[in-house]
């Protein structure tokens, strides 16, 4: 096994601190962080502690500022934006893709908008339920756990679902209808911009320095998971739910991509935009400049 790559860090204390780092148990935030499970890459003067948690429960924990380094929806980070900084790496941005609308019973958008049909969508401030009120904001939906919405169109339960992580590929398993996909309807108005969905920020009172070092190991994680993907591919499909090593493979390098590695103008343009759409429908506040570290 290869030495732990230890990212620099010039004003790291002696003493190790206990860094806690949020992400969601997904195949795809399982695969960046893997060079850090794996001890591979080290931040000196940390120890990383990996929180578990979907990513609706990790917005909710960003509002109170929780967490020195988290994931967040794009969505979150107006009402965050006091508390982090959004790191450069770690995004998942959609290119050409992105969340999709199934349902069972219907065939287009039309059909269950003049139906009143109620649309399950997975968290009140994930990026796809604040790009379905930008797009389809005459239609009722309601909160759902993201890993619940296929078998509530299965089970008549909602007459649509707003599909994040893997339900977006194994949709078609399931006889379901494809109402509307997110990404495809992104590309058309951004003009080929990524689709930005998820970010990872760390907390401003860490100091800049320090939260441009994290910035940094993360990013080197991402290259040591692409660097030893019969490790990582694995490891990241622990939280596959259930999915083929095909499907998790693809799932993965849809949203950890180069954009992944660092979002650069395009992934901050994609964000301008985003907020913009945003507030101009008075959905979120209105975000004055980003500062990536």
């Amino acid at each position: 096994m290869p030495d732990p790559i230890a990212v620099q860090n010039d004003n790291a204390v002696e003493a190790t601190q206990l860094l806690q780092i949020g992400h969601s148990p997904d195949p795809d935030d399982a695969f960046m962080f893997y060079g850090f499970a794996s001890k591979k890459v080290t931040i000196p003067g940390f120890e990383i502690d990996h929180v578990l948690a979907d990513i609706q429960s990790l917005n909710k924990r960003a509002m109170r500022g929780e967490l020195p380094v988290t994931a967040i929806s794009a969505h979150a980070y107006p009402y965050v934006s006091d508390k982090y900084w959004i790191m450069k790496t770690g995004a998942s941005m959609g290119e050409g893709y992105g969340p999709i609308i199934v349902s069972k019973k219907y065939k287009t958008i039309e059909e269950l908008r003049e139906s009143k049909g109620t649309i399950g969508q997975p968290g009140k401030l994930t990026t796809a339920n604040l790009l379905l009120k930008v797009w389809f904001g005459d239609i009722r939906s309601i909160e759902m756990d993201f890993d619940k919405l296929i078998d509530g169109v299965l089970n008549d339960q909602i007459d649509a679902g707003l599909l994040i992580h893997e339900g977006q590929i194994t949709w078609q398993n399931f006889g379901l209808n494809k109402l509307a996909d997110f990404g495809e309807l992104w590309q058309a108005q951004s003009g080929g911009l990524p689709l930005p969905l998820g970010l990872d920020c760390v907390r401003k009172d860490l100091g800049l320095e320090t939260a441009k070092v994290i910035s940094s190991a993360l990013q080197e994680s991402i290259r040591v998971s692409y660097d030893n993907q019969d490790a990582s591919i694995p490891y990241a499909l622990e939280w596959g739910r259930g999915i083929s090593t095909e499907l998790g493979g693809k799932f993965v390098k849809m949203y950890v991509n180069e954009v992944t590695l660092d979002m650069g103008e395009r992934g901050k343009k994609a964000l301008e935009m985003l907020f913009k759409m945003g507030a101009e429908k008075g959905i979120i506040p209105v975000v004055d400049g980003i500062e990536l570290v």
